[in-house]
């Protein structure tokens, strides 16, 4: 299953790779962007809705990552009025959603780690 070594580099979108990893890391890579992608998993969340799922995410960054990740193909940003203040509405455009089985496999060792080897809390 060795594909990423068809050559040296793989391209895309004008930028190069030496690896699928890498490919693949630049656009889930980082604390909150597979975090965003779990929460838009099921259902379409305003920002407002997101930003309450992430609390310890600044304003800057979670505007900064929502526009990665919209750039580069992982969700939707559809905005509703024509004045402020705007209803904007976040989703997995269906690139975001065939990550999906990727992240059962996070949540699933995310769960088995914290079983094993730490605990649920309920508060701080």
């Amino acid at each position: 299953m060795a594909i990423e070594c068809q050559s040296d580099y793989i391209k895309v979108n004008d930028k190069l790779y030496p690896c699928t990893v890498s490919l693949a890391m630049d656009l889930i890579g980082g604390k909150w962007k597979a975090v965003i992608l779990y929460h838009l998993r099921d259902t379409r969340k305003r920002y407002s809705e997101l930003r309450n799922h992430l609390p310890g995410v600044t304003e800057r960054t979670l505007s900064l990552q929502l526009k990665q990740l919209e750039e580069d193909g992982l969700i939707a940003r559809q905005v509703y009025g024509k004045k402020p203040p705007l209803k904007v509405v976040y989703s997995l455009t269906e690139f975001g959603r065939s990550f999906n089985p990727v992240l059962d496999a996070i949540l699933g060792w995310g769960n088995q780690i914290a079983t094993e080897k730490g605990e649920f809390v309920n508060s701080l």
